[in-house]
């Protein structure tokens, strides 16, 4: 026997369950398979203002605000001596100035728990296996954790798996991404900071103080805890040896700064690792099925880009496929891969020119010009979708140029 639904999603993490909202809101009857049984321990714990935005949409956001996590209200970049301050208030585009730095076990479980009492059918524990979308309509395998398989049936298919990438596996989807292989460690820490200066409302993006494409990333919880990790090339990471616990205990220290404020820092969890993260995809749509977030793209954590593009796809397909249901003629490549792909390719400017060390130029310069320090913080806000900022608009050639003037004497 066959189940059906109107939408089965693959995978309840923020996309999953943004898109299961929207969708069962507007009247659908949604599915989402997640493989896990929630809470479960996930990277990418600082959102963007932009996402305030998609759970707003989704109805989500008064169960978010009364959920207790850190406020967050800006970034700081540090590179030595030098010290930059972002506040998302002070940014271009209109929109949210504040969000939070969530501990993803604790958010996802809640935006599904939301999810589930809108009336989304979430099943726990249960693995698609296998993709059919040859007939009419899609059908899925399904295996369950306790043991049982079946097949259900549904009018659409989103895959919102992150890095399990479902679809693009089962329909060799997945291309090489252009970006270089880099590594992370990171863990979870009790953090210890007594510094009267220390904004906790602000996550810290740390250059090495040897090597300008390693950096740090620091994410301060509200119950006296945060998320720490360093990103850089796995070569980096092999002259310290295969004992992560004390490599990465020993990268922390090396930078002076972490070293001073994480002076009474507990190391007091498993240090994991994440290497070649960055993926591609050859198309991110078709017959029956569209991807969502980081099972089509995801670029790398610098700026936190993962759950606000996730996010975003969600909300744009959710869009298009309630046309689609309801018999109105849709272009999936016009109507959600390119308005999509704007906010993406803007992030992945930026992200590439982290690396190249030319944003850190921008980034640290001691004279910049408030209108375009406005435009640069709505980009880090996740406001790369708005066309009016001329860094979306034309970001590469623009910041580029913009570099430039910033390393002239």
């Amino acid at each position: 026997m066959t189940d059906n639904c109107h939408v089965l999603i693959i995978g309840a993490g923020p996309s999953g369950t943004v898109a299961a909202a929207l969708l069962q809101n507007k009247g659908y009857q949604v599915t989402i398979i997640e493989r896990e049984l929630f809470p479960r321990f996930s990277i990418g714990e600082s959102l963007l203002p932009q996402c305030m935005e998609f759970i707003e949409q989704a109805g989500m956001l008064d169960a978010v605000y009364a959920a207790g996590f850190q406020l967050k209200a800006g970034a700081v970049f540090i590179n030595k001596e030098q010290y930059s301050d972002f506040c998302f208030s002070d940014k271009f585009s209109a929109g949210f100035d504040t969000t939070f730095q969530v501990q993803r076990d604790k958010f996802d479980l809640l935006l599904a728990n939301e999810a589930q009492r809108m009336g989304v059918d979430i099943r726990w524990q249960q693995q698609v296996i296998a993709a059919d979308f040859s007939q009419d309509k899609p059908v899925l395998t399904v295996n369950k954790e306790m043991g049982g398989r079946y097949q259900i049936e549904s009018s659409f298919v989103l895959d919102a798996s992150g890095f399990g990438r479902v679809l693009p596996r089962l329909l060799s989807l997945e291309k090489p991404s252009d970006f270089p292989c880099r590594q992370s460690l990171f863990s979870h820490i009790e953090d210890g900071i007594d510094c009267i200066e220390y904004d906790r409302n602000k996550i810290r993006i740390i250059v090495h103080p040897e090597h300008r494409d390693t950096w740090y990333w620091l994410i301060p919880f509200s119950d006296g805890r945060c998320s720490i990790g360093v990103v850089a090339e796995p070569k980096f990471f092999e002259a310290f040896g295969n004992d992560y616990q004390q490599v990465f205990q020993a990268l922390v220290f090396q930078d002076p700064s972490l070293a001073a404020l994480l002076k009474n820092a507990v190391f007091d969890t498993k240090v994991n690792s994440i290497k070649g993260y960055s993926a591609d995809v050859s198309t991110l749509h078709g017959k029956g099925y569209a991807l969502l977030g980081n099972a089509g793209e995801f670029l790398d954590p610098v700026f936190s880009s993962g759950v606000t593009i996730a996010m975003k796809s969600a909300s744009l397909a959710a869009e298009v496929l309630d046309k689609q249901l309801k018999g109105e003629a849709v272009d999936w490549e016009k109507d959600f891969s390119e308005p999509l792909q704007i906010g993406v390719e803007t992030f992945r400017t930026f992200v590439t020119a982290w690396y190249e060390g030319g944003l850190q130029d921008v980034v640290f310069y001691g004279q910049q010009q408030a209108n375009i320090k406005q435009m640069i913080c709505s980009i880090l806000a996740g406001y790369v979708w708005d066309e009016k900022n001329p860094y979306v608009k034309n970001s590469r050639a623009r910041l580029k140029t913009l570099a430039e003037l910033c390393r002239e004497p």
